[in-house]
């Protein structure tokens, strides 16, 4: 009997319909690790594509109720078409809410990548943070060189906010969504700690060597008037031997 093979079709297609519905809809689904949200993904793509497969199956069972309700008598019409109708309604809901999630979770997983980039980013310039700090810890010379490290400490120390601000805020978007946020808190735990600590190394060794380009000025300075001085009695003395001036005559300057 032709009503009773397509209402087998009609069957066949809501069950599966309804078994990806509960598959990749109705459960919950917890991602707590990077390898769970891509197993995810690629799953729910797997289950679009298929959907968009099942769009022939769709169309030829239309067909054939629209065929077989064109020749069959009205009282075996409404209930067929009916059907149809639920059944059409259900698979474009189910490619609808496919499309839907999949796209959400292409995007979380891109925001996912987006952050460990930027971690990964900020991460090497605290590197380098690191080596211009061992660097500086024990120069050595005079106010000229202090000052050259000093600047160059400050120059690297103008780093921009941006990437922390975004580390922030893509951190926040994807916890917010119970998404990787036991891994994402202790990554951002580790980070800040790690930024708050050497970004106080950083103010410190900028104080000290600011005291060190004082002290090593004031000393500059120091030897300079000696300098002078020395230049002076020099001088003095030199006119001295040239005059044949006897030391006991000037005993200050003999001293």
């Amino acid at each position: 009997d032709k009503t009773v093979s397509l209402r087998k079709d009609l069957s066949e297609m809501h069950e599966w319909i309804t078994q990806a519905e509960e598959e990749y809809l109705e459960r919950d689904f917890e991602y707590k690790t990077p390898d769970e949200l891509q197993k995810a993904v690629e799953e729910l793509k797997r289950a679009k594509e298929e959907a968009t497969q099942k769009e022939v199956k769709v169309k030829l069972i239309t067909d054939s109720v629209n065929s077989f309700i064109a020749k069959a008598p009205p009282a075996a019409h409404e209930a067929l078409k009916k059907e149809l109708d639920v059944l059409i309604t259900s698979y474009q809901r189910l490619c609808s809410r496919l499309n839907g999630k999949c796209k959400t979770l292409e995007e979380v997983w891109a925001c996912w990548r987006e952050l460990l980039s930027y971690l990964d980013a900020e991460n090497k310039w605290l590197n380098e943070v690191e080596l211009k700090l061992k660097a500086t810890e024990n120069i050595q010379g005079g106010a000229e060189e202090i000052s050259e490290s000093l600047d160059s400490l400050e120059r690297l120390m103008r780093h921009p906010e941006d990437n922390r601000n975004q580390i922030r805020e893509l951190a926040q978007t994807l916890t917010d969504g119970g998404i990787l946020d036991e891994l994402i808190n202790e990554k951002l735990e580790k980070f800040n700690t790690r930024w708050e600590e050497l970004h106080q190394q950083a103010v410190r060794r900028q104080k000290s060597l600011e005291q060190s380009i004082q002290s090593a000025q004031e000393t500059d300075k120091t030897l300079r008037l000696i300098q002078e001085s020395l230049a002076v009695i020099d001088k003095q003395l030199t006119a001295y031997i040239a005059d044949r001036v006897d030391a006991a005559q000037v005993p200050q300057e003999a001293q």
